[in-house]
C-alpha cells in the first residue's frame, strides 16, 4: 500500500508540481492537498498521513502557526518544510524544526525548476529517508519517542541487538579497538566529535542545551545542512544552552565548554598547532557522497591531533557518514563511541551503521546523550 502524503501550499501550480513528483513514485501518493494551514489543521485532525509537505508563507494560517498549533495540542505529524523561505530566512526554517518539522527542502524559484530533476530528487530523497523504514513518531511537544506500530517484542529485539553490538565490541569479536593509551599526568585532553543528519536540528536541542557549562572538553559538530542554515542553527542552540555554541570559523582555537558547528558548504578539520592548541580549518574541497560538510572528514582529521581521548557521538541521520572516519580514528586514537538508539531516531541510519561495526561503547536514548558525554569528559 502506498504511503499517504499531504501537500500544503498556497500556490496551485506548486501543489500540482509536488503532487506530480509524489504520484510518479510506486511508494507514495499525494492523498490530499491544502491551500493554507487552516485547511491542513482540519485534515490532519481527521485523517492519518505518513508525511506532510508544508509551505511556510501562506494566508490565514502560515506554516509556523500550524506547527505551533499541532505542538500545543500534541498532534503528531511527520512534517517536512518545502518553502522558499527556507532559503531566504534560515532562522524561520530553524524555528519550524524547533516547532516539530523534521527536515526541509528549498522550494524552486519558478515552476520550471519545480519540474526539474533537482527538486524531484530532493523531494524523493527526503521522503525515502524519513519514510523508508519502520520507525516511531517523535512528539513535537516533548521530543519523546512513541511507537504505536512497534510491538513490545520488536522493541525487545531491537534492544537486544543493541546490547549484542556493544558486547561484541567489548569482546573484540568485531573491529578490535586500539589499546587504550596510558594518559600522562598532565595530559588527559579530551574532545567530543558529534555527527548527525536528518532530524538532527531538532534532536540537537535535546542534547546541546543539557551539557554542563563547565564541560571539560570542546565539541566539534557536523550537521548536514546547506550554506546559511548552520549559522542560524548555531545561534539558536547558543540561546538555549549553557555551553557556548557558534558556527565554526577558520583558525578558531578550540576551547573547553564551546561547541563549533561546521558551516554548510565547508568540510571541518581539526588541526594541531605548534603551541599545543588545536584550530579549525575549513575546506571547500569537493563534496563527498554529496555531503559538505562530511563527518568522515572531521573524524579523519582527528587522527593527527594531540587529544588523549576522543568521544565520538552519532545521532539520527540517513546513510553512514561518520562510520568510515571513526573506523580510521579508532586505529590511531583511544576513542569512546556513543550512538543514539533506534526508537528515538528520526532516521536510524548513521547510528545503525556505526553500531554494526562493533565499535560502539554505549547505545542510549536521545535524552541520555548529554549525560553520557559529560560522564566521559567531566567538568572543570
Amino acid at each position: 500500500m502506498k504511503k499517504n502524503i499531504l501537500v500544503v501550499d498556497d500556490s496551485a501550480l506548486m501543489r500540482r508540481a509536488i503532487c506530480d513528483i509524489i504520484n510518479t513514485s510506486n511508494e507514495y501518493e499525494a492523498a490530499d492537498t491544502c491551500r493554507d494551514g487552516l485547511e491542513a489543521y482540519d485534515k490532519i485532525k481527521k485523517n492519518k498521513y505518513d508525511a506532510v509537505l508544508l509551505d511556510i508563507n501562506m494566508p490565514r494560517m502560515n506554516g509556523l502557526e500550524l506547527l505551533q498549533k499541532l505542538q500545543k495540542e500534541n498532534i503528531r505529524a511527520t512534517v517536512i518544510v518545502v518553502s522558499s523561505l527556507a532559503k531566504e530566512d534560515a532562522k524561520i526554517t530553524i524555528q519550524a524544526m524547533e516547532y516539530g518539522a523534521i527536515d526541509f527542502v528549498t522550494k524552486p524559484e519558478n515552476i520550471i525548476e519545480a519540474k526539474g530533476l533537482r527538486f524531484r530528487g530532493e523531494i524523493t530523497a527526503i521522503l525515502n529517508s524519513v519514510l523508508g523504514q519502520p520507525k516511531p513518531r517523535i512528539s513535537p511537544l516533548s521530543g519523546s519517542a512513541v511507537s504505536p506500530a512497534k510491538s513490545a517484542a520488536a522493541a525487545a529485539a531491537s534492544a537486544s541487538a543493541a546490547v549484542s553490538a556493544v558486547s561484541s565490541r567489548t569482546s573484540g569479536a568485531q573491529a578490535p579497538k586500539a589499546a587504550v593509551k596510558k594518559l600522562s599526568a598532565g595530559g588527559n585532553k579530551k574532545l567530543v566529535a558529534l555527527a548527525c543528519s536528518t532530524g538532527g536540528p531538532k534532536s540537537l536541542q535535546s542534547v546541546i542545551p543539557y551539557l554542563d557549562r563547565n564541560m571539560d572538553a570542546p565539541m566539534v559538530l557536523v550537521q548536514h545542512m546547506p550554506t546559511g542554515f548552520t549559522k542560524s542553527m548555531a545561534e539558536r542552540l547558543n540561546e538555549l544552552s549553557k555551553v557556548r555554541v557558534k558556527e565554526a570559523e577558520e583558525n578558531d582555537v578550540l576551547r573547553n565548554g564551546w561547541v563549533y558547528v561546521a558551516p554548510g558548504g565547508f568540510h571541518l578539520e581539526v588541526v594541531a598547532a605548534k603551541d599545543g592548541t588545536h584550530k579549525i580549518h575549513l575546506s571547500d574541497a569537493p563534496a563527498i557522497g554529496g555531503l559538505r560538510p562530511c563527518a568522515n572528514v572531521m573524524y579523519k582529521s582527528l587522527k593527527k591531533s594531540s587529544y588523549d581521548q576522543i568521544v565520538c557521538v552519532v545521532l539520527t541521520g540517513m546513510g553512514a557518514d561518520g562510520t568510515e572516519g571513526i573506523r580510521e580514528l579508532n586505529r590511531a586514537k583511544p576513542i569512546y563511541v556513543i550512538a543514539q538508539d533506534e526508537p528515538t531516531c528520526v532516521v536510524y541510519g548513521m547510528p545503525k551503521a556505526i553500531a554494526e561495526t562493533g565499535l560502539v561503547d554505549e547505545v542510549v536514548p536521545l535524552t541520555n546523550v548529554s549525560k553520557s558525554i559529560i560522564n566521559q569528559v567531566g567538568v572543570k
